[in-house]
């Protein structure tokens, strides 16, 4: 039986599986209303599903793949909101520029929740 961990990520797996992936804003554009922050990823959102802002999961998307390997949870202040944002298939550096752009260049308040591998080497 999978631990509630397990079964979390599972679930974020599934979602990604069942969705497709919108690419809105490539790596190396800027935001749309902040044109001093550029996109060090390619970030985009699952379509068909809801956010917390009433607008499709955003994701990050990393070089390797569609599984989940870590997920941000964001606080913006001044839209008073909070956000999941998947992160698929990014690797440790791929995390830490994500953290790094939203926390520092960004100044959205968030933390990363990396996936853990298995004894398995499985994610």
């Amino acid at each position: 039986m999978p631990t509630f961990d397990e079964a979390f990520w599972d679930a974020c797996d599934a979602l990604v599986r069942s969705s497709a992936v919108h690419v809105d804003r490539p790596a190396g554009t800027p935001h749309p209303r902040r044109p001093e922050l550029i996109y060090p990823l390619d970030y985009g959102y699952l379509v068909g599903t809801t956010a917390g802002d009433g607008a499709g999961i955003d994701v990050w998307l990393g070089g390797g793949g569609r599984t989940v390997t870590a997920v941000a949870c964001t606080l913006d202040l001044f839209k008073r909101d909070a956000e999941l944002k998947l992160l698929l298939g990014c690797d440790g550096t791929e995390i830490a520029t994500v953290d790094r752009f939203l926390n520092v260049t960004a100044g959205l308040p968030c933390i990363i929740v990396r996936r853990q591998r298995a004894a398995n080497g499985d994610a």
